[in-house]
């Protein structure tokens, strides 16, 4: 293990001129990811053509990398798997959890929660009937609103555009109290912060490994499932890798052992071996050390933007155990004001309707980075420099 960040800042492709305060989003190319993958193609696919699912490992290739990410998220192994995208996950853990608790009809939300994940809980309540419901309250309201009729909490750990980080173990010790179950988004704290699902009581958790994790744009997510529901736990879509026996061919359905009954479809191969590559990083390092160096960056960078930006308004908690990884900053000019950050190679980016977000990972961010980027966002506010159309029109991603 290491605590010295500047090895593992080597294992990174980062652009010359760059700093990137966006691995939240999408994280950057790991140095051996090109060439995992181009091994996984041109050796395995190219040559073993379809007995790579046998002689590569294609097959096992969502558990043993699902037992990788376990292990960064508190979670005890054997009950991780990998594959399809996080929304699917959502709806898997909620579907399950939902018939988990047959008497009740309610989805516990918040308003900070990631868009994508309402909307598979709002889907998910218009297939089971008008009986069924999604409540949302603001973030700091969930523990007061947890009754006798949620079925199902459903939180991201860490809001997606503040950075404002809930209490996994109160919230869901909360839920069981009132007979809820927990489904936690771990979007935005895996690889992130130190996350405890097994001592948290976690029912389920989900998440996606493009960004702390750096699995490249589309990677696939992950599922866990707490050991005293993984026999249990039915899994809503049922698809065929899931399935007892998929080389079977039965025409009826038989859930798979434990968690391998949350897998879905065919594995995506390539996708995986770049997350592999990623991977390797992370078992240099302890998660502990990563918060640290983490709430360094980020009271560094508050610090430093609001002493030289008085016209930004923090948006983020102060309070270390309230935060993420990020930092955000609110402005009715957010988008452009990002957009001439990017100009000059400070990447982050806006969400709406006025949050500036900047992303902090220590793997390869550091002090001198930090500094470098405050500088130049005193630069962009005291000369106004976003104020120009180019920087106005909005693209289509953020």
């Amino acid at each position: 293990m290491t605590r010295d960040f500047a090895d593992t800042r080597a294992l990174f492709d980062l652009p010359e001129g760059v700093i990137y305060l966006d691995g939240n989003s999408l994280g950057p190319l790991p140095k051996a990811a090109a060439a995992r993958v181009a091994r996984t193609v041109t050796e395995e696919w190219g040559q073993m053509l379809i007995t790579g699912w046998n002689k590569a490992g294609w097959m096992e290739q969502p558990s043993k990398t699902g037992d990788r990410i376990g292990r960064l998220i508190g979670a005890e192994p054997g009950h991780v798997v990998m594959g399809d995208t996080l929304s699917i996950k959502v709806y898997q853990a909620l579907a399950s959890a939902l018939e988990m608790n047959p008497t009740r009809r309610v989805i516990l939300s918040d308003t900070g929660n990631f868009p994508s994940d309402l909307y598979m809980a709002e889907g998910l309540c218009r297939t089971l009937g008008p009986d069924y419901n999604l409540k949302t309250v603001a973030p700091e309201q969930v523990l007061e609103a947890l009754d006798d009729t949620v079925a199902v909490m459903m939180i991201t750990e860490v809001d997606y555009r503040t950075g404002r980080r809930h209490d996994m173990a109160a919230l869901t010790a909360r839920a069981h109290e009132v007979g809820a179950l927990a489904v936690w988004d771990l979007a935005h704290s895996a690889g992130a912060l130190p996350v405890e699902v097994a001592k948290g009581g976690a029912d389920f958790a989900v998440g996606c490994t493009y960004k702390y994790l750096n699995s490249g744009p589309g990677g696939p997510a992950f599922i866990y499932v707490a050991p005293r529901h993984a026999e249990t736990a039915r899994p809503a879509l049922s698809g065929w890798l899931g399935h007892e026996a998929p080389f079977a061919f039965d025409l009826d359905y038989r859930p798979g052992r434990g968690i391998e009954r949350m897998r879905v479809g065919t594995p995506p191969v390539l996708q995986l071996a770049a997350l592999d590559a990623s991977l390797d990083i992370w078992d240099k390092v302890e998660m502990a050390d990563i918060r640290d160096a983490s709430l360094a960056l980020t009271d560094r960078f508050i610090a430093g933007v609001e002493t030289a930006c008085p016209g930004l308004e923090l948006a983020t908690p102060r309070d270390h155990a309230m935060r993420g990884s990020q930092v955000s900053f609110r402005h009715p000019e957010g988008y452009a004001i990002m957009q001439a950050l990017i100009a000059r190679g400070v990447i982050g980016d806006f969400r709406a309707p006025d949050i500036l977000r900047f992303g902090f990972t220590p793997l390869f961010i550091n002090a001198e980075d930090v500094d470098k980027a405050v500088a130049i966002i005193k630069d962009v506010m005291d000369g106004a420099l976003w104020d120009r159309p180019e920087y106005k029109t909005r693209a289509r991603v953020t």
